[in-house]
């Protein structure tokens, strides 16, 4: 099979699986192009609740394939003519930290470079124990975006995002879920189960609280009043207290154009 990013829906879930074994998962250029239309037709799928992002078999991602993406960023061709390689990672990136519903990264083995940069996109990261993180430009004498090096620093601590720039070395989940680069760490074998098992209780919840909840804590001002609306207008606070009050478990509904 060509490298390729392959993609289901089931119940609700929408899994996004990246597809290059030969590399390690590592992400070619016209993978990162497909990235973010795919995750558009995604979006527009009302029965999408949740996303999952993964690697084929063993590992998560490995980072860029680098002899896909040589170009303007990088030393030597062959990019499409014009192509910023690094500008191709930051608009995936940037489609999926965008993405309308919840998204959790599972993580196996190497997730790494343009690997780390996705999973650090997500929502929420769950990894098998023996994965290994790391954020490595420094060992290429690549500039990490800005946008990029925000996003981290966010998520791990300015501190934590400068030992993983400045050094380029690989952590451990045992340092990747104390400095919250991890949300979860499983046992081998256990990974599928447990984002399964996260899944269907995401998919229990209002789609409501997760969508304005996702836009408050990216740092986007000025929509509360539009939550307030939809929250008017939607019946979920009605029915989950309905539901604790009568012991049973609430039917959320979403409202149209969030």
């Amino acid at each position: 099979m060509e490298p390729q990013l392959v993609h289901t829906v089931e119940d609700g879930v929408a899994t996004v699986v990246i597809h290059h074994p030969a590399k390690r998962n590592a992400m070619t250029a016209p993978m990162w192009r497909e990235l973010p239309p795919l995750l558009g037709r995604l979006a527009d799928d009302p029965a999408v609740g949740a996303l999952v992002l993964t690697g084929a078999g063993d590992t998560f991602c490995a980072g860029a394939d680098i002899s896909s993406l040589r170009g303007p960023g990088l030393p030597g061709g062959p990019g499409l003519p014009g192509e910023d390689p690094q500008a191709l990672a930051v608009r995936a990136e940037e489609a999926l930290a965008a993405f309308p519903v919840p998204t959790l990264a599972a993580v196996r083995g190497h997730c790494v470079g343009g690997g780390c940069q996705l999973a650090a996109a997500c929502d929420l990261r769950f990894a098998e124990a023996g994965a290994s993180f790391g954020v490595t430009p420094a060992r290429l004498g690549i500039v990490y975006p800005e946008s990029s090096t925000r996003r981290l620093a966010a998520l791990v601590g300015p501190a934590t995002a400068k030992y993983l720039l400045f050094s380029a070395e690989l952590i451990d989940t045992e340092r990747a879920l104390r400095t919250g680069l991890v949300d979860e760490v499983l046992p081998a074998g256990q990974l599928a189960k447990r984002v399964a098992e996260f899944t269907r209780v995401l998919l229990s919840r209002s789609r409501l609280t997760q969508a304005a909840a996702k836009e408050f804590a990216s740092g986007r001002a000025g929509r509360a009043p539009h939550w307030a609306e939809q929250a008017r207008g939607s019946g979920d606070a009605a029915e989950g207290i309905a539901a604790f009050l009568e012991r049973r478990a609430p039917e959320f509904t979403w409202p149209a154009g969030p």
